[in-house]
């Protein structure tokens, strides 16, 4: 009865809600925690202070076998690189990801690195009496909606997103480092999406989850459906942009990609690259000012990670690969749909105001196109 309530206050609206048909099988929750041991955890800040503030930011984290020390192989990938994700250096290095993954605002990057720190202390993540790690920390801009001059992440923040994660259902939109985010000009924030694909008559599961914070209204993509050129002037943003060289296509987005398959680190690589194509899909062009900057994670090879004996380890055949290259693709198109079709109405900083994908005005343009 617990975990049912749980996950019915979890659910919000999304887009096979409203009828629109994406390609592939998807997993019991149709999120990254399909694929087993992934959990994500957030900690959102919404606050009104009296000095007129508004606080719209937060913290996400994604714990790729929980709350267990075992590194994953890893690889990631920038298609535009006016971003931060830190740690990737070592994981080119290394091929595995040794720590959970954290996304928050631009300017809580260094906090949130900092206090995960913290978190494997006071967690005893490390047994070792001489180690050091690289924690792994991406961001998108929310300066729009969010005070982010005003550092407002504190370590208290960062904890009970890693303190409080789930492995099955997950909210989406206006949550964790996702809550001040814009995406082709409507609301955006945290979507997640999974599939499971054969491969040699074995299933494999696939996930994803996107902090969407990118795009220009007139390019967004719906299953090939011109939706953003439909709305192109219903509630345009509201935005102070004084002070500021902010320019069309300006933005970010990351995204986590984790798979079961077991998948080494120069194929983890190839995943990461087909990322840009399901970006491409819903109308995104890599602009000059989006951080747009990819990890992706195989939980499989449990154990591969040692510092004293040789491993053997299992790979599937590059020329197996495809089908895991369309989950990729799929997974992406449809975790930022969902972070622009979850989201709501959020009015911030400077009476600005974004809103949120208009639910009747997408399903009417689906249908005239004959998508519903």
């Amino acid at each position: 009865m617990n975990t049912e309530k749980k996950i019915e206050a979890y659910r919000n609206i999304r887009a096979r809600d409203l009828n629109i048909s994406f390609q592939g099988v998807t997993g019991v929750y149709n999120a990254i925690t399909d694929v087993k041991g992934v959990e994500v955890g957030y900690s959102t800040i919404i606050k009104d202070l009296n000095s007129g503030t508004k606080i719209r930011t937060g913290v996400t984290a994604i714990l790729p076998r929980g709350k267990i020390n075992d590194p994953v192989f890893a690889n990631w990938f920038a298609l535009n690189g006016n971003g931060e994700m830190t740690g990737t250096t070592w994981i080119t290095e290394s091929g595995f990801l040794e720590t959970p993954i954290l996304i928050t605002n631009t300017n809580s990057v260094g906090i949130a690195r900092d206090t995960m720190l913290q978190w494997f202390i006071e967690n005893n993540w490390y047994t070792e009496n001489h180690w050091y790690i690289y924690p792994v920390v991406g961001e998108t801009y929310d300066g729009f909606l969010n005070d982010i001059n005003g550092f407002h992440v504190m370590k208290e923040h960062v904890f009970e997103a890693l303190n409080n994660t789930s492995n099955s259902e997950i909210k989406e939109g206006n949550v964790g480092g996702g809550t001040g985010m814009i995406s082709f000009g409507f609301k955006g924030g945290t979507g997640t999406s999974s599939r499971i694909v054969d491969i040699n008559g074995k299933k494999y599961t696939l996930g994803v989850l996107v902090q969407s914070n990118f795009g220009v209204r007139e390019n967004l993509s719906i299953c090939g459906v011109p939706v953003g050129k439909e709305l192109l002037n219903e509630k345009p943003p509201q935005l102070n942009l004084s002070n500021t060289h902010f320019s069309q296509g300006d933005g970010s987005i990351i995204v986590v990609v984790a798979t079961d398959a077991p998948l080494l680190p120069h194929q983890l690589k190839r995943i990461a690259t087909r990322v840009s194509l399901g970006i491409g899909s819903v109308g995104g062009k890599g602009a000059n000012g989006s951080g747009d900057i990819f990890i992706t994670f195989s939980t499989a090879n449990k154990n591969a990670f040692d510092r004293k004996d040789n491993v053997t380890v299992e790979q599937i055949s590059n020329d197996q690969i495809n089908p895991l290259f369309i989950a990729t693709v799929q997974c992406v198109e449809e975790s930022i749909i969902n972070s622009m079709i979850a989201a709501e109405t959020l009015q911030g900083m400077n009476d600005s105001i974004v809103y949120a994908l208009p639910h009747d005005s997408l399903k009417r343009i689906m249908k005239k196109y004959s998508m519903v």
